[in-house]
């Protein structure tokens, strides 16, 4: 977080990066301008250089990562205490309404067409929200393993990759097409294979001879 080391600084900035979401998502990122962001957020020209010395592109980056915690923060609290199939079926209810009501636009793709995806800055953005999803998810499956709602001998990480894997193929389609059928079908499909795995037998090491 460049040039806002004080409590006063670091609040002027993140009024600034939510303020530029906000009209990021109601103009677009290809023709939201800095003067627009200025506007709604009350900074000045110089007041916002002093927090993005380099301009849009580190601002977009900035709004990149707000968009990207929002993505966790909106499947929460039920993404965090995935350890009954209760909390599973309300975490899967929000995740769908969240994605439908985002419809076809995406704003933290926007973002990366518009700053590059090849940038280490966006590819660090994304790899971070994919991993922080994928343990959150698999850290629900260990508490299904703990509670014995599922087998001891499911692989966790593989199988909370798979499941993440669905819902961004299933969203990819939902922009597509504005169908989120597919995205309920990955959803539910994953949640009856863990259901399933209750059923089996702990894999046991083979007895040598």
């Amino acid at each position: 977080m460049p040039d806002a080391p004080t409590a006063k600084g670091r609040a002027t900035r993140a009024r600034i990066v939510e303020g530029a979401a906000e009209v990021l998502r109601e103009q677009g990122v290809a023709f939201a301008t800095l003067d627009d962001i200025r506007s709604r957020t009350g900074t000045s020209k110089s007041q916002l250089f002093h927090y993005f010395p380099d301009g849009k592109d580190e601002l977009l980056l900035a709004v990149a990562q707000f968009e990207a915690d929002r993505v966790l923060a909106d499947q929460q609290p039920h993404l965090g205490r995935l350890d009954s199939w209760e909390s599973w079926q309300q975490w899967r209810d929000v995740v769908v309404e969240r994605y439908e009501r985002q419809g076809d636009h995406c704003p933290l793709g926007s973002l990366f067409l518009q700053v590059g995806r090849s940038r280490p800055g966006s590819r660090a953005i994304v790899t971070e929200l994919m991993r922080q999803w994928q343990q959150q998810l698999a850290h629900g499956m260990r508490a299904l393993q703990a509670n014995g709602m599922v087998s001891s001998a499911l692989d966790v990480d593989r199988t909370a990759a798979a499941l993440l894997a669905g819902i961004q193929g299933g969203v990819a389609i939902m922009m597509s097409t504005g169908d989120s059928t597919h995205l309920k079908a990955a959803l539910d499909t994953g949640i009856a294979h863990l259901r399933a795995t209750a059923g089996e037998p702990t894999a046991r090491k083979p007895v040598r001879t």
